[in-house]
């Protein structure tokens, strides 16, 4: 090997070194950058008889396609977890623990003790005044919870509209770099920086929404949702929320290059990330938590403000059954028929509404819509008549409906019909009472208006002001009635501990999730119990989410990363190389002189 091709061989290796070292200082000083994948040197050695050299072929960026697309795929789905874990936890936390202070099922339990003690003394001023004191208490909790849902709702939709702007700008800097990525003409220093930024864009905009990237020869990347609706591709979408000013109508739209604009939540074009999470809450589970408290407070107002009639047996040949009168059912009241089919027990739940109503409660109780306050008798017996099959009804004047079983056949049996009614004043109208009203005016559950009275109930619930000035309205239900006598509060405690409710369609949200069915008692602690599990799921579901996400990042972390220790140790042998090479060069030089001194 002659000496031009040795000083040729080490300036070669000593420039490769130069470019190594500032390599390796370039990864060192961004060890700690989020986003930042280590680099490496292409090195081509070049070699035949007479000498061997080295060269560089350009940077290497650590990337790893599938890797990438894992991580993505695993942050929309642990953003959506914990975004979603987070609210439930502050539901619980204002729901309250069961059996703590303030819980509502610890409140309903000091309604039913108070009352207790009132059906023992009713003459006594204290006891009525716990009754009424217990019962500002539970109307309290609920007109609170509710509020705090509804807060928790109208907090969903803000942050879904500051999303949209963080996604809008994403997506824009996202095609500005996808842009800039097609320009040949670009330097490999800048082209990785890009890349870096291409790969945390991405990551950001999963963060948000559930996404699928389509890396290009180029470096440029295309995005879709998991559902496949386009966000980037050449030209950007645009996302855009539009508020309809009623909670829970704000309609979450992205418009495409094109113009076409797509209701993301109505077509199901969420899957993952912290929007779906949001959508989620507030159109079911924020929802449905309202529609549970509304059940509550609508079910707590009709066990202590309907009055029970039983209706009077009546006998027409060898058809049997019974009388009830439907004078006094409001809208929103009902008729509730009892009777057995081959053996089979059935009822039927008539409401009085304009609205057609045909639906089962959970315990398969059949509920069936009638204008009860409009139609004639004969018309609501024919109406009846034309759902109800095996039972037969007719107008027996003054507003009396008879039902009848069908006689000789035997396959039919009618066991109860009652009309439950709500009482219109604190006295004279029955053992019922008023204690708890909508605002001013009785709570019937009425169906007309939309919303139906039910929606929102939970927020507007009060103690009825008459019975808070006159306590002994708990006792009298008559006027100038014996306050020693506990007629009324035997029949209020009787009817909480033995009035069955369930979810009903006529509350916002009621038709989603979990279904309440038994006395108020029984709802309430469905209700707590309902949520416990909804957070422990949700709470074990971002554990899970977390831990997938953790490994995967750690995984980034390795074949991504900057080690220090690795790099200072090749630090070291690129120093050592390099000072090699330069002794190449020294001796090689020396040599050159004493041939040119000879």
């Amino acid at each position: 090997m002659g000496l031009l091709t040795s000083i040729n061989n080490a300036v070669s290796g000593i420039r490769v070194n130069q470019d190594s070292l500032n390599l390796v200082s370039k990864n060192i000083a961004n060890s700690g950058t989020p986003g930042y994948h280590r680099q490496s040197l292409s090195v081509i050695d070049y070699g035949n008889e007479a000498s061997s050299y080295a060269r560089t072929s350009g940077v290497q960026r650590a990337f790893n396609q599938s890797l990438q697309t894992y991580y993505t795929s695993q942050v929309s789905t642990a953003s959506q977890a914990s975004t979603k874990a987070a609210y439930l936890d502050r539901l619980q936390t204002f729901m309250g623990k069961p059996g703590s202070e303030g819980s509502l099922d610890t409140v309903y339990q000091n309604l039913k003790n108070a009352f207790e003690t009132l059906s023992v003394s009713p003459d006594d001023h204290a006891a009525r005044a716990e009754v009424v004191s217990k019962s500002q208490t539970f109307t309290g909790t609920l007109n609170r919870l509710w509020g705090n849902v509804r807060d928790m709702r109208l907090e969903t939709e803000t942050k879904m509209s500051s999303a949209v702007d963080d996604l809008n700008d994403m997506l824009t800097s996202l095609g500005d770099v996808n842009q800039r990525l097609q320009d040949v003409a670009a330097s490999p220093d800048s082209r990785t920086m890009l890349l870096d930024r291409r790969d945390s864009l991405v990551s950001e905009i999963a963060e948000k929404i559930d996404v699928r990237a389509d890396y290009k020869l180029d470096g440029t990347v295309a995005l879709r949702t998991k559902s496949g609706v386009g966000l980037i591709d050449g030209r950007v979408s645009r996302f855009s929320y539009e508020s309809s000013g009623a909670v829970g109508e704000g309609r979450l739209m992205l418009t495409s290059p094109g113009g076409n604009k797509i209701d993301l939540a109505k077509q199901g074009g969420l899957q993952g990330g912290e929007l779906a999470a949001l959508v989620d809450l507030r159109d079911n589970t924020l929802a449905e938590a309202e529609a549970h408290l509304d059940q509550i407070a609508a079910s707590l107002a009709q066990v202590f403000g309907t009055n029970t009639t039983e209706g009077d047996a009546a006998t027409v040949g060898a058809a049997e059954g019974f009388d009830i009168n439907l004078n006094d059912l409001e809208p929103g009241n009902d008729l509730l028929i009892s009777y057995s089919e081959n053996g089979i027990d059935k009822q039927v739940r008539v409401v009085n509404t304009t609205k057609t109503v045909d639906y089962q409660e959970p315990d398969g109780t059949r509920v069936l819509g009638v204008d009860i306050e409009n139609l004639s008798t004969a018309d609501v017996a024919l109406a009846l008549g034309g759902q109800v099959s095996g039972l037969a009804f007719s107008d027996e004047g003054s507003g009396t409906l008879r039902v009848l079983d069908d006689g000789a056949a035997g396959t039919t049996n009618v066991n109860k019909v009652i009309a439950r009614a709500t009482s219109d004043g604190a006295q004279g109208d029955g053992l019922g009472l008023n204690l708890f009203t909508d605002g001013a005016r009785p709570f019937t559950r009425s169906l007309e208006g939309d919303p139906p009275q039910v929606a929102g109930f939970a927020g507007r619930i009060a103690v009825n002001p008459a019975v808070v000035a006159d306590n002994r309205l708990l006792v009298q239900y008559e006027a100038g009635g014996s306050l020693g006598e506990s007629t009324r509060p035997d029949y209020l405690l009787a009817q909480l501990g033995n009035r069955d409710f369930a979810s009903s369609p006529d509350a916002v949200g009621a038709d989603k999730g979990f279904k309440l069915s038994g006395t108020l008692g029984e709802i309430v602690t469905q209700t707590i119990n309902y949520q416990g599990r909804n957070v422990a799921t949700a709470l074990g579901r971002q554990q899970d989410t977390s831990l997938a996400l953790d490994t995967v990042t750690t995984q980034m972390q390795s074949e991504y990363g900057v080690n220090l220790d690795e790099e200072m140790a090749r630090l070291i042998e690129l120093q050592n190389a390099y000072a090699a090479n330069a002794r190449v060069i020294s001796v090689v030089q020396e040599l050159m002189d004493r041939l040119l001194a000879i």
